[in-house]
């Protein structure tokens, strides 16, 4: 459940209004004590990703573009309201993958990343009235492990329609963590926020206590 109750840290005059669905970074902002509106931003996030890729873009601009349309599209509904737009990006060479719509697909992005490295660019950007006030952006590193067909069988059974939700069909917060055998980054980044850059942010312009 959204929560817009204002907190002893938070000093803005309206709750940070994040421009996305996803449960996991509305419960990590709530988790820091942040009053939260979630509002999906409907943006074709397929055409944001190919102008960028066209215009010659990488893996971690993508994330950015997008995070940035998100919170644009927002603010331009919310006027007077900050809001908050981020998006992820899976790294891995040769391959360019996306959330995936079957178990079948899930099954081919994990054993593509199994016993390789990839990289999760987490992207974030604050608008306000129109105008983009914050960007920022971390990368995590993530090694998976050589698993076993039978292994990764039992794992798709047991996560079910949960893997179709995350980039590289994992969420390591849960049964993903079965999947890697070393992660380096920072445990938000991982899961789609880069919230030491935010919190930063935040404090610096004043919206929650320093």
């Amino acid at each position: 459940m959204t929560s817009t109750k204002r907190t002893p840290l938070w000093r803005g005059r309206h709750p940070l209004v994040l421009a996305s669905k996803s449960p996991t970074r509305r419960a990590l902002l709530e988790s820091l004590g942040l009053p939260v509106l979630a509002i999906d931003s409907a943006v074709d996030e397929r055409a944001i990703e190919r102008g960028v890729v066209e215009r010659g873009g990488d893996a971690p601009a993508i994330a950015a573009a997008l995070a940035e349309a998100k919170a644009l599209r927002v603010s331009h509904l919310h006027p007077g309201m900050p809001v908050l737009g981020a998006d992820q990006t899976l790294d891995f060479p040769g391959a360019r993958f996306n959330k995936p719509t079957s178990r079948e697909m899930a099954r081919d992005q994990l054993r593509a990343l199994s016993g390789r490295e990839h990289r999760l660019h987490s992207a974030a950007a604050i608008a306000i009235d129109d105008r983009v006030i914050f960007a920022g952006l971390d990368t995590a590193r993530l090694w998976m492990r050589d698993f076993s067909d039978a292994f990764l069988d039992a794992y798709l059974d047991a996560a079910g329609d949960d893997v179709l939700g995350s980039v590289g069909a994992y969420q390591i917060e849960g049964l993903g963590a079965h999947l890697f055998e070393r992660v380096e980054g920072e445990h938000a980044t991982i899961l789609g926020l880069p919230q030491s850059t935010i919190l930063t942010f935040l404090r610096r312009d004043g919206y929650i206590i320093g």
